[in-house]
């Protein structure tokens, strides 16, 4: 099937894209929205500008939106875009990487039911620590770039996500019920390499922003790099 793929650079949709491929589905762009809201229910925020280099390093073309603020009126953006990708990429479905938020899979299935599209959710409804631990065996490379959780203090910013990162976020699942892949908010992620990319992203430049609860590593400077 011909597919948009619903893109912000961390691990849940570029996993859904690797799947998907594996699957047998073909690409026809990667779709990034950029949302003015501080703390969207819709969309991934922190680093989204690095989207351009992602789609670059997997040789993918990208397709980039700009919402308005508002629940319902930064839907409206993804909705003129993928209509426009239906009529002149001959789309067929949407792929994302929703996992738990019953929130963002509802408003995705909406938009496909009135563009008459078909919505791809490959990891819809699996478990969040198997699947961390699938991500690492399929040789991904994560870095944590947000945390807003009880329990994820500064120390995981910048952090990659490994055997033992996995082993604390269930740790902590089961001291504060957080959703260990961070399908709550908890955390954001950014894919520095996996078998999708021609070439790895290289941070050079990042900034910590900490306020006490909740915090985001900002990056100001990468670079692609040979495999």
């Amino acid at each position: 099937m011909r597919l948009a793929c619903l893109f912000s650079g961390g691990k849940d949709s570029t996993f859904a894209l690797f799947k998907a491929l594996g699957e047998g589905h073909s690409i026809a762009a990667l779709v990034s929205i950029k949302s003015p809201a501080s703390d969207s229910f819709m969309y991934h925020l922190p680093n989204i500008h690095l989207t351009e280099r992602a789609a670059a390093a997997m040789e993918l073309p990208l397709v980039v939106g700009e919402a308005e603020n508002g629940k319902e009126a930064e839907l409206w953006i993804l909705k003129e875009l993928l209509g426009e990708l239906k009529e002149k990429q001959k789309i067929e479905g949407v792929l994302t990487g929703a996992i738990a938020s019953n929130y963002q899979k509802k408003r995705v299935d909406l938009i496909c039911s009135k563009l008459g599209l078909q919505h791809i959710a490959p990891l819809w409804h699996r478990e969040q620590a198997a699947l961390l631990l699938e991500m690492l065996r399929s040789k991904f490379s994560i870095m944590v770039t947000a945390v807003a959780a009880l329990g994820l203090d500064e120390k995981w910013l910048g952090r990659m996500i490994d055997e033992k990162a996995v082993q604390g976020l269930v740790e902590l699942q089961k001291k504060f019920s957080i959703n260990p892949a961070g399908e709550g908010g908890e955390l954001e992620t950014l894919v520095l390499d996996c078998p999708l990319f021609k070439k790895k992203i290289q941070v050079l430049e990042s900034e910590k922003r900490w306020d006490g609860v909740r915090g985001e590593l900002v990056i100001k400077k990468v670079e692609l790099m040979g495999k």
